[in-house]
Protein backbone atom coordinates (compact mmCIF):
# COMPACT_ATOMS: atom_id res chain seq x y z
CA UNK A 1 0.00 0.00 0.00
CA UNK A 2 1.32 3.38 -0.52
CA UNK A 3 0.52 6.58 1.03
CA UNK A 4 0.15 9.56 -1.86
CA UNK A 5 -3.49 11.02 -0.85
CA UNK A 6 -3.73 13.98 -4.13
CA UNK A 7 -1.43 15.75 -5.91
CA UNK A 8 -1.09 19.36 -5.36
CA UNK A 9 -1.00 22.27 -7.30
CA UNK A 10 2.91 23.99 -6.77
CA UNK A 11 1.10 27.19 -7.48
CA UNK A 12 -2.23 27.89 -5.99
CA UNK A 13 -1.95 25.04 -3.67
CA UNK A 14 -5.35 23.47 -4.65
CA UNK A 15 -5.73 19.88 -4.74
CA UNK A 16 -6.65 16.99 -6.98
CA UNK A 17 -7.09 13.72 -7.25
CA UNK A 18 -4.98 10.86 -8.11
CA UNK A 19 -4.16 10.13 -11.89
CA UNK A 20 -2.12 11.15 -14.73
CA UNK A 21 -1.83 14.89 -14.60
CA UNK A 22 0.56 17.08 -14.36
CA UNK A 23 -1.12 20.42 -14.48
CA UNK A 24 -3.53 22.20 -12.16
CA UNK A 25 -6.94 22.65 -14.18
CA UNK A 26 -7.27 26.06 -11.82
CA UNK A 27 -4.69 28.33 -12.72
CA UNK A 28 -2.11 25.66 -15.15
CA UNK A 29 0.60 25.65 -12.92
CA UNK A 30 2.35 22.26 -12.10
CA UNK A 31 1.16 19.73 -10.14
CA UNK A 32 3.32 17.48 -6.98
CA UNK A 33 2.35 14.54 -5.11
CA UNK A 34 0.86 14.97 -1.61
CA UNK A 35 1.43 12.23 0.98
CA UNK A 36 0.47 11.03 4.24
CA UNK A 37 3.59 11.29 6.28
CA UNK A 38 2.08 10.39 9.67
CA UNK A 39 0.86 7.27 8.32
CA UNK A 40 4.26 6.98 6.50
CA UNK A 41 6.22 7.39 9.72
CA UNK A 42 5.53 3.65 11.36
CA UNK A 43 7.14 2.03 7.92
CA UNK A 44 10.23 4.12 7.79
CA UNK A 45 13.22 3.41 9.77
CA UNK A 46 17.19 2.66 8.98
CA UNK A 47 16.73 -1.03 9.76
CA UNK A 48 13.80 -1.90 7.39
CA UNK A 49 15.19 0.63 4.92
CA UNK A 50 18.50 -1.53 5.30
CA UNK A 51 16.76 -4.60 4.91
CA UNK A 52 15.34 -3.53 1.49
CA UNK A 53 16.33 -4.68 -1.57
CA UNK A 54 19.91 -3.14 -2.66
CA UNK A 55 18.04 -0.89 -5.31
CA UNK A 56 16.05 2.21 -5.48
CA UNK A 57 13.11 0.16 -4.22
CA UNK A 58 14.40 -0.30 -0.82
CA UNK A 59 13.06 3.17 -0.10
CA UNK A 60 9.34 2.11 -2.45
CA UNK A 61 7.33 3.55 1.15
CA UNK A 62 8.69 7.03 0.25
CA UNK A 63 7.74 6.68 -3.63
CA UNK A 64 4.12 7.37 -5.10
CA UNK A 65 3.18 4.09 -5.94
CA UNK A 66 0.51 1.68 -4.71
CA UNK A 67 1.98 -2.03 -6.71
CA UNK A 68 4.25 -4.58 -5.21
CA UNK A 69 4.93 -5.53 -8.73
CA UNK A 70 7.10 -2.76 -9.66
CA UNK A 71 8.49 -2.08 -13.06
CA UNK A 72 12.55 -2.65 -11.99
CA UNK A 73 15.77 -2.92 -14.00
CA UNK A 74 17.85 -2.90 -10.51
CA UNK A 75 18.29 0.88 -10.97
CA UNK A 76 20.04 2.61 -7.76
CA UNK A 77 22.30 1.91 -5.15
CA UNK A 78 24.66 3.08 -7.42
CA UNK A 79 28.16 3.79 -5.63
CA UNK A 80 29.18 6.16 -3.57
CA UNK A 81 33.57 6.72 -4.24
CA UNK A 82 35.16 8.19 -2.03
CA UNK A 83 37.13 10.99 -4.39
CA UNK A 84 41.08 10.54 -2.78
CA UNK A 85 42.79 11.29 -6.25
CA UNK A 86 40.25 14.06 -7.19
CA UNK A 87 40.32 15.84 -3.77
CA UNK A 88 43.86 16.14 -3.21
CA UNK A 89 44.11 17.79 -7.25
CA UNK A 90 41.42 20.40 -5.61
CA UNK A 91 42.32 20.97 -2.26
CA UNK A 92 39.23 18.78 -0.81
CA UNK A 93 39.88 15.81 1.95
CA UNK A 94 36.23 15.01 1.62
CA UNK A 95 35.30 14.48 -1.88
CA UNK A 96 32.67 11.82 -2.98
CA UNK A 97 31.33 11.18 -6.50
CA UNK A 98 28.10 9.70 -6.72
CA UNK A 99 28.19 7.57 -9.99
CA UNK A 100 24.87 7.21 -11.32
CA UNK A 101 26.67 6.61 -14.39
CA UNK A 102 26.49 2.64 -13.49
CA UNK A 103 22.27 2.05 -13.39
CA UNK A 104 21.15 -0.20 -16.30
CA UNK A 105 20.70 1.94 -19.05
CA UNK A 106 24.14 4.08 -17.63
CA UNK A 107 22.01 7.09 -16.49
CA UNK A 108 19.95 8.89 -13.34
CA UNK A 109 16.91 8.56 -15.59
CA UNK A 110 16.63 4.85 -14.68
CA UNK A 111 15.34 5.67 -11.00
CA UNK A 112 13.05 8.21 -12.44
CA UNK A 113 11.69 6.11 -15.46
CA UNK A 114 11.27 2.97 -13.07
CA UNK A 115 8.37 5.06 -10.81
CA UNK A 116 7.03 6.77 -13.93
CA UNK A 117 6.74 3.12 -16.25
CA UNK A 118 5.46 1.84 -12.38
CA UNK A 119 2.46 4.30 -12.34
CA UNK A 120 1.56 4.41 -15.86
CA UNK A 121 0.70 0.13 -15.32
CA UNK A 122 -1.29 1.05 -12.41
CA UNK A 123 -3.06 3.83 -14.48
CA UNK A 124 -3.58 0.96 -17.65
CA UNK A 125 -1.47 2.27 -19.91
CA UNK A 126 -0.53 0.03 -23.00
CA UNK A 127 2.28 2.86 -24.62
CA UNK A 128 4.61 5.15 -23.04
CA UNK A 129 6.55 7.83 -24.26
CA UNK A 130 8.82 10.76 -23.49
CA UNK A 131 10.23 13.81 -25.11
CA UNK A 132 14.40 13.38 -24.38
CA UNK A 133 17.72 14.81 -24.78
CA UNK A 134 18.83 11.80 -25.06
CA UNK A 135 19.16 9.35 -22.03
CA UNK A 136 15.51 9.35 -20.49
CA UNK A 137 14.89 7.91 -24.20
CA UNK A 138 17.43 4.52 -23.36
CA UNK A 139 15.71 4.43 -20.15
CA UNK A 140 12.10 4.52 -21.23
CA UNK A 141 12.88 2.02 -24.14
CA UNK A 142 14.36 -0.05 -21.92
CA UNK A 143 11.80 0.15 -19.19
CA UNK A 144 8.93 0.00 -21.66
CA UNK A 145 10.55 -3.92 -22.79
CA UNK A 146 11.03 -5.22 -19.26
CA UNK A 147 7.21 -4.06 -18.86
CA UNK A 148 5.83 -5.21 -22.10
CA UNK A 149 4.31 -1.70 -23.47
CA UNK A 150 5.23 -0.41 -26.18
CA UNK A 151 7.11 2.89 -26.50
CA UNK A 152 7.68 6.34 -28.58
CA UNK A 153 10.65 8.26 -27.69
CA UNK A 154 10.75 11.80 -29.09
CA UNK A 155 14.41 13.03 -29.50
CA UNK A 156 15.91 16.00 -31.41
CA UNK A 157 17.16 14.85 -34.66
CA UNK A 158 20.79 16.23 -33.90
CA UNK A 159 21.68 13.56 -30.96
CA UNK A 160 24.73 12.21 -30.02
CA UNK A 161 24.85 8.76 -31.46
CA UNK A 162 25.76 6.80 -28.46
CA UNK A 163 22.10 7.89 -27.34
CA UNK A 164 20.61 6.51 -30.43
CA UNK A 165 21.72 3.86 -30.76
CA UNK A 166 21.29 3.24 -26.54
CA UNK A 167 16.94 3.56 -26.95
CA UNK A 168 17.32 1.79 -30.58
CA UNK A 169 18.39 -1.40 -29.02
CA UNK A 170 15.53 -1.83 -26.90
CA UNK A 171 12.96 -1.79 -30.04
CA UNK A 172 10.99 1.38 -29.82
CA UNK A 173 9.34 3.62 -31.98
CA UNK A 174 12.26 6.51 -32.14
CA UNK A 175 11.12 9.71 -33.49
CA UNK A 176 13.56 12.22 -34.60
CA UNK A 177 12.05 15.89 -34.68
CA UNK A 178 13.71 18.64 -36.63
CA UNK A 179 14.41 21.55 -34.07
CA UNK A 180 15.94 21.62 -29.92
CA UNK A 181 14.74 19.69 -27.24
CA UNK A 182 12.07 22.23 -26.33
CA UNK A 183 10.53 21.48 -29.70
CA UNK A 184 10.08 18.50 -29.04
CA UNK A 185 8.87 18.86 -25.81
CA UNK A 186 6.22 21.26 -27.02
CA UNK A 187 5.45 18.86 -29.69
CA UNK A 188 4.94 16.18 -27.22
CA UNK A 189 2.99 18.53 -24.98
CA UNK A 190 0.57 18.43 -27.56
CA UNK A 191 0.60 14.77 -28.64
CA UNK A 192 -0.51 13.99 -24.81
CA UNK A 193 -4.02 15.48 -25.37
CA UNK A 194 -4.64 13.09 -28.79
CA UNK A 195 -2.98 9.93 -27.74
CA UNK A 196 -3.63 7.90 -24.25
CA UNK A 197 -0.15 7.45 -23.46
CA UNK A 198 1.98 7.56 -20.88
CA UNK A 199 3.99 10.75 -21.07
CA UNK A 200 6.43 10.70 -18.47
CA UNK A 201 7.46 13.72 -18.48
CA UNK A 202 4.27 14.98 -19.37
CA UNK A 203 1.22 13.70 -17.88
CA UNK A 204 2.99 11.48 -15.86
CA UNK A 205 5.71 14.00 -14.71
CA UNK A 206 4.43 14.25 -11.16
CA UNK A 207 5.41 10.66 -10.08
CA UNK A 208 8.21 10.55 -12.37
CA UNK A 209 10.16 13.46 -10.65
CA UNK A 210 9.94 11.71 -7.41
CA UNK A 211 12.20 9.01 -8.39
CA UNK A 212 15.17 11.78 -7.91
CA UNK A 213 14.35 11.49 -4.11
CA UNK A 214 16.50 8.46 -4.12
CA UNK A 215 19.60 9.88 -5.08
CA UNK A 216 19.14 12.02 -1.79
CA UNK A 217 18.15 9.23 -0.05
CA UNK A 218 21.13 6.84 -0.87
CA UNK A 219 23.90 9.46 -1.01
CA UNK A 220 22.57 10.24 3.06
CA UNK A 221 22.48 6.74 3.64
CA UNK A 222 25.86 5.52 2.07
CA UNK A 223 27.59 8.48 4.14
CA UNK A 224 26.55 7.10 7.48
CA UNK A 225 22.87 8.34 8.05
CA UNK A 226 23.97 12.11 7.23
CA UNK A 227 23.00 14.62 4.66
CA UNK A 228 26.48 16.31 3.05
CA UNK A 229 27.78 20.01 4.00
CA UNK A 230 27.53 20.56 -0.31
CA UNK A 231 26.28 18.77 -3.22
CA UNK A 232 27.08 19.56 -6.86
CA UNK A 233 24.64 18.83 -9.04
CA UNK A 234 24.19 19.20 -12.91
CA UNK A 235 20.93 21.62 -14.22
CA UNK A 236 18.72 20.73 -17.14
CA UNK A 237 14.91 21.05 -16.33
CA UNK A 238 16.18 21.86 -12.73
CA UNK A 239 13.68 18.69 -10.94
CA UNK A 240 17.12 16.71 -10.27
CA UNK A 241 18.20 19.62 -8.00
CA UNK A 242 15.11 20.00 -6.61
CA UNK A 243 14.36 16.72 -5.51
CA UNK A 244 17.46 15.74 -4.27
CA UNK A 245 16.79 18.45 -1.98
CA UNK A 246 13.43 17.36 -1.01
CA UNK A 247 14.79 13.67 -0.14
CA UNK A 248 17.41 15.02 2.25
CA UNK A 249 14.58 16.76 4.07
CA UNK A 250 11.55 13.97 3.85
CA UNK A 251 14.56 11.81 5.69
CA UNK A 252 15.11 14.46 8.08
CA UNK A 253 10.99 15.25 8.87
CA UNK A 254 10.83 11.20 9.77
CA UNK A 255 13.92 10.73 11.62
CA UNK A 256 16.03 8.92 9.48
CA UNK A 257 19.12 11.73 9.63
CA UNK A 258 19.93 14.78 11.61
CA UNK A 259 19.85 18.22 10.88
CA UNK A 260 20.24 18.79 7.03
CA UNK A 261 23.22 21.96 6.41
CA UNK A 262 23.64 20.60 3.20
CA UNK A 263 24.48 23.82 0.54
CA UNK A 264 23.12 23.51 -3.03
CA UNK A 265 25.29 23.60 -6.05
CA UNK A 266 23.62 24.07 -9.40
CA UNK A 267 25.98 23.85 -12.76
CA UNK A 268 24.80 24.66 -16.42
CA UNK A 269 26.79 24.74 -19.48
CA UNK A 270 26.98 28.19 -20.48
CA UNK A 271 25.55 27.58 -23.83
CA UNK A 272 22.42 26.66 -21.83
CA UNK A 273 22.39 28.31 -18.77
CA UNK A 274 18.61 29.36 -18.04
CA UNK A 275 19.00 29.19 -14.44
CA UNK A 276 21.69 30.18 -13.99
CA UNK A 277 21.31 33.43 -15.69
CA UNK A 278 18.46 34.08 -13.20
CA UNK A 279 20.24 33.78 -10.69
CA UNK A 280 23.03 35.75 -11.75
CA UNK A 281 21.14 38.60 -12.37
CA UNK A 282 19.09 38.30 -8.84
CA UNK A 283 16.28 37.33 -10.76
CA UNK A 284 13.30 34.94 -10.04
CA UNK A 285 11.92 35.07 -13.88
CA UNK A 286 13.99 32.32 -15.90
CA UNK A 287 14.12 34.09 -19.24
CA UNK A 288 14.07 31.23 -22.14
CA UNK A 289 17.47 30.56 -23.98
CA UNK A 290 18.30 28.83 -26.94
CA UNK A 291 20.70 25.94 -26.28
CA UNK A 292 24.10 26.06 -27.69
CA UNK A 293 26.04 23.23 -25.91
CA UNK A 294 28.20 20.59 -25.91
CA UNK A 295 26.70 19.34 -23.38
CA UNK A 296 23.24 18.12 -25.05
CA UNK A 297 21.44 16.58 -22.25
CA UNK A 298 20.97 19.52 -20.38
CA UNK A 299 20.11 21.30 -23.71
CA UNK A 300 16.53 22.82 -21.81
CA UNK A 301 16.39 26.37 -23.06
CA UNK A 302 12.82 26.29 -20.93
CA UNK A 303 13.45 24.85 -17.65
CA UNK A 304 10.12 23.34 -16.17
CA UNK A 305 11.61 23.19 -12.56
CA UNK A 306 13.61 26.13 -12.86
CA UNK A 307 12.19 29.00 -10.25
CA UNK A 308 11.92 26.04 -8.05
CA UNK A 309 15.75 25.27 -8.49
CA UNK A 310 16.20 28.88 -7.54
CA UNK A 311 13.55 28.63 -4.72
CA UNK A 312 16.22 25.77 -3.54
CA UNK A 313 19.40 27.23 -3.85
CA UNK A 314 18.08 30.37 -1.83
CA UNK A 315 17.16 27.81 1.13
CA UNK A 316 19.78 25.67 0.80
CA UNK A 317 22.15 29.06 0.92
CA UNK A 318 23.57 27.15 -2.45
CA UNK A 319 24.84 28.59 -5.32
CA UNK A 320 24.98 28.31 -9.21
CA UNK A 321 27.79 28.37 -11.47
CA UNK A 322 27.75 28.57 -15.73
CA UNK A 323 30.92 26.44 -16.76
CA UNK A 324 32.85 27.72 -20.04
CA UNK A 325 32.15 25.48 -22.61
CA UNK A 326 35.53 24.56 -23.34
CA UNK A 327 35.72 23.84 -19.81
CA UNK A 328 32.86 20.68 -20.34
CA UNK A 329 35.76 18.27 -22.25
CA UNK A 330 38.17 19.39 -19.41
CA UNK A 331 35.93 18.39 -16.71
CA UNK A 332 35.36 14.66 -18.26
CA UNK A 333 39.18 14.23 -18.52
CA UNK A 334 39.79 15.50 -14.87
CA UNK A 335 37.80 12.95 -13.52
CA UNK A 336 38.86 10.15 -16.05
CA UNK A 337 42.32 10.65 -15.27
CA UNK A 338 41.99 10.80 -11.54
CA UNK A 339 39.30 8.49 -10.60
CA UNK A 340 38.77 6.24 -13.20
CA UNK A 341 35.18 7.17 -14.07
CA UNK A 342 34.41 8.08 -17.62
CA UNK A 343 31.37 10.24 -17.82
CA UNK A 344 29.86 12.61 -20.69
CA UNK A 345 29.50 16.01 -20.58
CA UNK A 346 26.82 16.82 -17.88
CA UNK A 347 29.58 14.75 -15.69
CA UNK A 348 32.10 17.35 -17.40
CA UNK A 349 29.70 20.30 -16.55
CA UNK A 350 30.04 19.39 -12.51
CA UNK A 351 33.72 18.21 -12.07
CA UNK A 352 34.44 21.75 -14.23
CA UNK A 353 31.50 23.34 -11.70
CA UNK A 354 33.07 21.45 -8.60
CA UNK A 355 36.83 22.70 -9.22
CA UNK A 356 35.06 26.38 -9.71
CA UNK A 357 33.77 25.99 -6.05
CA UNK A 358 36.94 25.16 -4.77
CA UNK A 359 39.43 27.12 -6.23
CA UNK A 360 36.96 30.09 -5.18
CA UNK A 361 36.98 28.88 -1.55
CA UNK A 362 33.08 28.60 -1.76
CA UNK A 363 33.65 24.73 -0.87
CA UNK A 364 36.23 24.39 2.28
CA UNK A 365 38.46 21.28 2.26
CA UNK A 366 37.35 19.31 5.46
CA UNK A 367 33.52 20.11 4.15
CA UNK A 368 31.67 16.28 3.11
CA UNK A 369 31.17 17.49 -0.99
CA UNK A 370 29.02 15.05 -3.12
CA UNK A 371 29.53 15.51 -6.68
CA UNK A 372 26.52 13.65 -8.93
CA UNK A 373 28.21 12.03 -11.85
CA UNK A 374 24.50 10.79 -13.44
CA UNK A 375 25.69 9.80 -17.13
CA UNK A 376 28.05 7.62 -18.66
CA UNK A 377 31.05 8.73 -21.20
CA UNK A 378 30.43 6.13 -23.71
CA UNK A 379 27.05 8.31 -24.80
CA UNK A 380 28.76 11.22 -25.66
CA UNK A 381 32.14 10.25 -27.40
CA UNK A 382 31.91 12.87 -29.74
CA UNK A 383 32.92 15.28 -27.18
CA UNK A 384 36.20 13.97 -26.61
CA UNK A 385 37.45 12.71 -29.69
CA UNK A 386 39.97 15.14 -29.44
CA UNK A 387 42.02 13.08 -27.12
CA UNK A 388 42.28 10.09 -29.03
CA UNK A 389 45.77 9.90 -30.47
CA UNK A 390 46.98 6.42 -30.30
CA UNK A 391 50.88 5.83 -30.93
CA UNK A 392 51.01 3.86 -34.04
CA UNK A 393 53.56 1.04 -34.14
CA UNK A 394 54.62 -1.81 -35.72
CA UNK A 395 54.50 -4.98 -34.20
CA UNK A 396 58.39 -5.25 -33.07
CA UNK A 397 60.10 -4.02 -30.06
CA UNK A 398 62.40 -1.78 -32.47
CA UNK A 399 59.53 0.24 -33.29
CA UNK A 400 58.10 0.06 -29.98
CA UNK A 401 61.18 1.84 -28.52
CA UNK A 402 61.61 4.12 -31.16
CA UNK A 403 57.80 5.30 -31.51
CA UNK A 404 57.93 5.56 -27.12
CA UNK A 405 60.80 6.46 -26.49
CA UNK A 406 61.80 3.54 -24.22
CA UNK A 407 65.31 2.61 -25.24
Amino acid sequence: MGYVTSLKCRGCSRETEIGPYNVCDYCFGPLEVVYDYEAMRPSISREAILNGPRTMWRYKDLLPVETDQVVDISAGYTPLVKADNLGRKLGLEQLYIKNDSVNPSFSFKDRVVSVAVTKAVEFGFDTVACASTGNLAGSVAAHAARAGMKAYVFIPADLEKGKVVGASIYGPNVVAVRGTYDDVNRLCSELVDSYHWAFVNTNMRPFYAEGSKTLGYEVAEQLGWKAPDHTVVPGASGALFTKIWKGFHEFLDLGVIGAVNTKMHLTQAAGCSPIINAYSAGSAFIKPVKPNTIAKSLAIGNPADGSYALRTIEESSGSGYAVPEENVVKGISLLAETEGIFTETAGGVVISGLKHLAETGVIKPDEVTVAYITGNGLKTQEAVEELVNPMIIDPTIESFRQVTGNI
